[in-house]
């Protein structure tokens, strides 16, 4: 093992941070304010348990401010690299050094996992050298982007599908090889198939590196919500084995989407990481500065802040934690082509380093403000852990929301419930009683039905109650309020008229996101009745459960065929593609909302009431839709507006017929002649006039 006394280590320089090639070597800086010492370790191969070279980094020559940096000469592009940082284990102070543990530097664009255990990182004074997670130099100038760059698709003209990058293609039935199933090369396998249902942007589970070993009972942390290394996509879901094969793979499939005019969004979590409370592995930030990148409890340092459910909280206003946000947002854009970001309990980002909600966050305003990030698409999940809930009125100007009231109240009105018809009526015109701003873009409310974390589509229609057994925990976790309707059974069913119901309440679900104000996103699978069997919390489910069962897309064919001729309908009609809030007083030339309900000019706005039906207007496009909602328990029929001489109206939905007839394009649209229309209970119909 070499030491650092050879004459190819020069003191290097303080930027940039991370490890950055330089003609004939490396320069690596990284942060630490109170490490007494800080040294450089160097590995041959990725699987090497023992390094091949330490660097032990003087302060005199090199450390500038609480930067320690070096220069390496005659390495390069694909040496493995860690850090190791002595200082004081004071957890009393926040101070929680731990000169045994490998760390990972917070900037490293590639990380190995190759004989990683999380176990080994946990135990304060036993070396781990054997079993870190390890940092790989990158250099984004080896990739040829072939003229690629962000999409840049509007709110007003997206529609979301949020999908899970291993989930999408790791069923032995996608019809990929082994090497591909689960990875970024899976999904370009799949755009044909994206591109055909109609959806314009993927919205990625996690693909920062996170660990996966942070789940209870043996089972895997799946879902990505357990981040370490902000800057590398996740190695595992890499068809390639070479050290920076995830790199090349991720850029490839953001090529290869944008080439199919698909945007890619990235779920972000910098709300805690998983080195979790002071019971979790010391992997990187808290072995570097634990008292600057993470909210400590004011009483009791040794404690952390824990906003985000997950155990702790990063420190997201500190200086230094606003700089690695802000350039780790920069590197996804520029070097990764990244369209947008979904930020997970955004709201734990408005916290001060007491925990306090703060009226002017930096961090929030930082993104606002940058203009690398200027053309991105930034999504707040406007909510925290512990009761910090901010729809409607999350700080800035360019974040759209998650729009959480839209999910329950389309939830509850679908099931029947009573005083539900006044709030879906908001939650159709993009929620002006939410977002009351006459400036806001309606489509910055990101409307949705289910997501990643809750039922599926197909489950809520067929489970009362969740079944979380296989998690291991008693069935006490994942969420109480699901507001589903088993439709007369719970779970699977041979009945048919259950069967008829789920169906229809399933298109009764699809219709009313897609025919709202705001921009959808459907849950990938939703479109073919993926099922996790009543789990709402499938996190730590890599298997069946989670994964989509390709045998679904045939066996469900017809309602496949009916969401994505929804989606490509609405798309293509400019009363979606707003601006500005409907007008629903008639005394301006703006695209407006007429309401009624089961007789023309009388909205039943009473607590009981399970009907309503409108018109959407838009004079200069020539667009006139006309929406009727029945969830009364009986069938019923709707007076339908007048027409002028040359115009007709057709039908384009009835969720209660068949295949075909439930959706028609509208060139293929059958003529409605009388002036009334007959509606099943629990349906909805569409017609357009033409």
């Amino acid at each position: 093992m070499k030491n650092d006394s050879y004459n190819d280590i020069l003191p290097g320089r303080s930027w940039p941070l991370g490890a950055t090639v330089m003609g004939s070597g490396v320069n690596f800086s990284i942060f630490s304010k109170h490490a007494t010492s800080i040294e450089l370790i160097l590995f041959d191969k990725p699987g090497n348990k023992k390094p091949f070279r330490i660097i032990k980094l003087k302060p005199d020559t090199n450390k500038t401010f609480y930067y320690w940096h070096c220069f390496v000469q005659g390495i390069g592009i694909g040496q493995i690299y860690a850090w190791r940082a002595y200082g004081p284990f004071q957890p009393e102070k926040g101070l929680r050094f731990d000169s045994s543990k490998i760390l990972l530097d917070p900037y490293a664009k590639a990380v190995i996992t190759e004989n990683y255990d999380r176990e080994a990182a946990k135990k304060y004074g036993e070396d781990n050298c054997e079993s870190a997670m390890k940092c790989v130099v990158s250099d984004s100038r080896g990739y040829d982007w072939e003229g690629d760059k962000p999409l840049g698709t509007p709110y007003s003209r997206s529609v979301i599908y949020e999908l899970h990058v291993g989930s999408f293609t790791k069923n032995t039935n996608s019809g990929l090889s082994d090497e591909k199933r689960g990875t970024y090369a899976g999904i370009i396998e799949k755009i044909p198939y994206l591109k055909s249902l109609g959806i314009t942007a993927v919205e990625l589970l996690p693909v920062q590196q996170f660990d996966d070993q942070n789940a209870l009972h043996g089972l895997k942390d799946y879902w990505g919500y357990s981040p370490i290394g902000f800057f590398a996509p996740h190695n595992k879901y890499s068809s390639r084995q070479d050290p920076l094969g995830p790199i090349f793979e991720f850029r490839a499939m953001v090529k290869a989407l944008h080439s199919a005019g698909i945007e890619v969004i990235l779920d972000v979590v910098f709300n805690h990481t998983a080195e979790i409370d002071e019971t979790g592995p010391t992997l990187s930030f808290r072995g570097l500065s634990n008292e600057i990148y993470y909210i400590l409890n004011g009483k009791n340092p040794a404690v952390y802040a824990n906003y985000s459910g997950c155990g702790n909280s990063i420190n997201a206003n500190h200086s230094i934690v606003r700089r690695l946000m802000s350039d780790c947002l920069r590197y996804w854009v520029s070097e990764m082509h990244i369209d947008g970001f979904r930020f997970d309990l955004a709201s734990a980002l408005t916290r001060d380093e007491e925990g306090n909600p703060m009226g002017n966050p930096p961090i929030i305003w930082s993104i606002e403000s940058d203009p690398v990030l200027a053309g991105t698409k930034v999504i707040a999940e406007a909510w925290d852990a512990v009761g910090l809930y901010q729809v409607g009125h999350f700080i800035g100007d360019r974040f759209a929301e998650w729009n959480g009231p839209f999910r329950d109240n389309v939830r509850t009105f679908v099931r029947g419930d009573e005083n539900t018809v006044k709030n879906l009526a908001s939650r159709l015109i993009a929620s002006p009683d939410i977002y009351t701003s006459p400036e806001r873009e309606p489509n910055r409310s990101i409307n949705f039905i289910t997501c990643h974390d809750g039922f599926t589509l197909n489950d809520l229609v067929s489970y009362n109650f969740k079944h979380n057994e296989a998690n291991g925990e008693n069935n006490n976790d994942g969420s109480n309020d699901n507001f589903s309707f088993n439709c007369g059974m719970e779970g699977s069913s041979d009945n048919p008229e259950i069967e008829a119901l789920r169906i229809r309440q399933i298109k009764n679900f699809i219709s009313i996101l897609l025919i709202s104000q705001g921009t959808p996103m459907l849950l990938m699978g939703d479109e073919v009745r993926k099922t996790q069997k009543g789990n709402n919390n499938c996190y730590c489910q890599d298997n069946e459960l989670s994964w989509l069962d390709w045998m679904l897309v045939e066996k469900n064919k017809d309602l496949l065929r009916f969401t994505s001729g929804m989606i490509k309908f609405t798309i293509g009609l400019e009363l979606f593609r707003l601006d500005k809030i409907l007008d629903s007083t008639g005394l301006t030339l703006r695209p407006s909302i007429k309401w009624h309900g089961v007789s023309l000019g009388y909205p039943d706005w009473a607590s009981w009431s399970h009907t309503l039906s409108f018109e959407l207007i838009h004079k200069e496009a020539s667009e006139h839709l006309f929406v009727m909602l029945n969830f009364f328990s009986k069938d019923l029929s709707f007076d339908l507006p007048g027409l002028s001489a040359n115009r007709k109206w057709y039908r384009i939905a009835d969720t209660s017929l068949s295949s075909p007839d439930d959706f028609c394009k509208i060139e293929d649209a059958p003529e409605v002649t009388t002036n009334k229309y007959s509606m099943t209970s629990s349906c909805v119909s569409i017609l357009l006039a033409r």
